[in-house]
């Protein structure tokens, strides 16, 4: 910044010209100094935004900071929170009320919760009730249209990277599927079987596999086939113009610097990474379903994940006005702990990080007794006497997710915490959860048969009333 001092001092310099040489000298460090000063706040802006500076041209409100994780210099402890990394260093997990402020969504409070339950008819969920979904984009919202007799639609996914799915994949089916039966509305769900090939080491023809076989789990949570339409990217893509009109329509409203700043995506990535956010974007617009919505673009949509897929939707929210559509609601989970803590994750090719679909009764018990991490102490006698802590107990975490009686949660806690309850106890309730839970979706996929896959699996009007 150049000052009225340095300007004043070129006036008097001019008398001397010895003088007036080393002011312009001052002047153009000055200048320079404020030149570099500029280009980096240039640079740190399109960092933070993913875009370009523009005078006079503030950033959108859902300008996303880039969430690459902790500092290079390991100042700070933040956790790793994105579509493809999920870490943290603190074995209780993910800090939720700090990523609610990292990410500016709002949180799931007793208000809501309890407005849910009046404008429903129905008791919340238990994941409402225990915090499990935490966090939400324009619920209120959702919530004031729907009492005014205007509906919405519901939109969830998964990207089919396994033939086996796992417990924790089950969250946002099992929440989805309340939503859809006491709210009574239509249901689309995104397999995204084109993303796994572009990320992993997988044919087109496994992911493709992966993604029918998958689909046989989540019709297996019992979803209304009337009210429910399920959809492979790469069949889907290809058949619905409308669909990938919408794709091509989200694409020229993000540049490549922004996905480079939403998504981290570097030089060296492939050209199909890029484009893809685009995709997970467009069933959040109803008119990418015209056999459903009949080419009407103003129904709002709800969208239940666990918010490490939230970037996807801050970018769609960005460009939803742009474009002339509603923007998107959304309900955040947290994350399902790997069986060796929250700190851990959760991997298909770990068959001992979680309790897979598939597994055995002999399994599950097997599972649980020796890779469940432990909030207890040492020996029997110091936790007697200090209690276990349940915080960080994955068997505790896990009844938090599957077992309905919160009175029964409750006192499972404070036994466990006083020390009345040992960890193979707490253990062992946890197995009596899990295998009649898994026994029973086990025989409801049996009878999901290849036929029953291509009905959901169809274009087709679904049964409801906008």
């Amino acid at each position: 910044m150049i000052s009225l001092k340095s300007i004043k001092g070129i006036g008097v310099c001019r008398w001397k010209k010895q003088h007036l040489q080393g002011c312009r000298f001052v002047l153009f460090a000055d200048i320079d100094a404020a030149v570099k000063l500029l280009l980096k706040l240039k640079v740190d802006y399109k960092q933070m935004t993913g875009q370009d500076y523009k005078a006079g041209c503030p950033p959108s409100e859902n300008s996303v900071v880039p969430d690459n994780g902790p500092t290079a210099d390991g100042a700070d402890d933040e956790d790793t929170v994105n579509p493809w990394s999920v870490s943290t260093t603190n074995a209780k997990g993910v800090d939720y009320d700090k990523l609610i402020v990292r990410f500016g969504s709002s949180k799931v409070d007793k208000e809501l919760v309890d407005r849910i339950e009046r404008v429903s008819g129905q008791k919340p969920h238990r994941f409402l009730r225990r915090g499990i979904f935490f966090s939400h984009r324009d619920m209120h919202q959702v919530l004031d249209a729907y009492e005014k007799h205007k509906s919405f639609y519901l939109y969830t996914g998964r990207g089919p990277s396994s033939e086996a799915m796992h417990v924790g994949h089950l969250i946002p089916f099992i929440f989805t599927k309340w939503l859809q039966d006491v709210f009574d509305i239509p249901l689309v769900i995104q397999l995204t079987d084109d993303e796994k090939y572009l990320w992993k080491d997988l044919t087109l023809e496994d992911c493709h596999r992966f993604a029918v076989e998958n689909a046989k789990d989540i019709i297996a949570c019992g979803f209304d086939i009337n009210k429910t339409f399920i959809f492979s990217d790469l069949d889907y893509m290809g058949s619905l113009p409308e669909f990938y009109r919408n794709v091509v329509k989200i694409q020229k409203h993000v540049t490549f610097n922004q996905v480079k700043g939403i998504f981290g995506f570097t030089d060296s990535d492939c050209i199909g990474k890029i484009s893809f956010p685009a995709i997970q974007a467009a069933p959040s617009f109803s008119n990418s379903f015209p056999q459903i919505f009949g080419g009407r673009h103003d129904i709002q949509c709800l969208i239940p994940c666990a918010i490490d897929q939230d970037p996807y939707f801050r970018m769609t929210r960005d460009v939803a006005p742009r474009i002339g559509y509603p923007k998107p609601a959304l309900l955040h989970s947290t994350f399902f702990p790997a069986l060796q803590g929250a700190q851990t994750k959760m991997s298909a090719s770990d068959a001992n990080s979680s309790i897979f679909l598939t597994d055995t009764p002999k399994q599950i018990k097997n599972k649980v007794n020796k890779h469940a991490f432990s909030g207890g102490k040492d020996t029997v006698e110091e936790h007697r006497k200090y209690g276990g802590n349940a915080d960080v107990d994955v068997s505790f975490m896990y009844l938090t997710f599957f077992l309905e009686d919160d009175e029964k949660l409750e006192k499972i806690r404070q036994d466990y915490t006083s020390g009345a309850l040992l960890t193979g106890e707490l253990k062992k309730l946890l197995i009596e959860t899990l295998q009649p839970m898994i026994a029973g979706h086990q025989e409801r996929r049996k009878q999901v048969t290849d036929d029953t896959v291509k009905q959901f699996m169809t274009p087709r009007p679904l049964n409801f009333n906008i």
